[in-house]
């Protein structure tokens, strides 16, 4: 039950844009105690049919920049094996560092950016 309610969260924060990672990985490792490197493969895995929906639903309101989106592609492609192939030569626990010292300055600058709004 705890899995399911974390997994309904987790959807519904990633729905929002925020990036269901954000609750899952910590989650996974802080309750379920999985390992670091198997809490974000779980993560990726579960964002490919995520992902997928957020596509169709952004496409249908004409959300998307096509001039923009080639570029992101190619860079996030490109980081996303750098990040893979540097991840595999961490250990799990500089791993789950790394990646609360991430939100923590995620945080921070969400908490004090600040964007005119029309």
């Amino acid at each position: 039950m705890l899995l399911f309610l974390i997994s309904i969260l987790s959807g519904i924060i990633s729905g929002m844009g925020i990036g269901g990672g954000t609750i899952l990985i910590p989650a996974l490792t802080i309750i379920l105690k999985l390992d670091q490197h198997i809490a974000q493969s779980i993560n990726l895995i579960s964002f490919i049919p995520i992902a997928s929906v957020a596509v169709i639903t952004h496409f249908k309101n004409k959300n998307i920049d096509f001039k923009l989106s080639p570029k992101l592609i190619v860079s996030g492609i490109i980081g996303a094996v750098a990040g893979s192939i540097l991840s595999s030569f961490m250990s799990s626990e500089v791993l789950r560092k790394l990646f609360a010292l991430f939100l923590f300055f995620m945080g921070i600058y969400e908490i004090t950016y600040k964007k005119d709004r029309e």
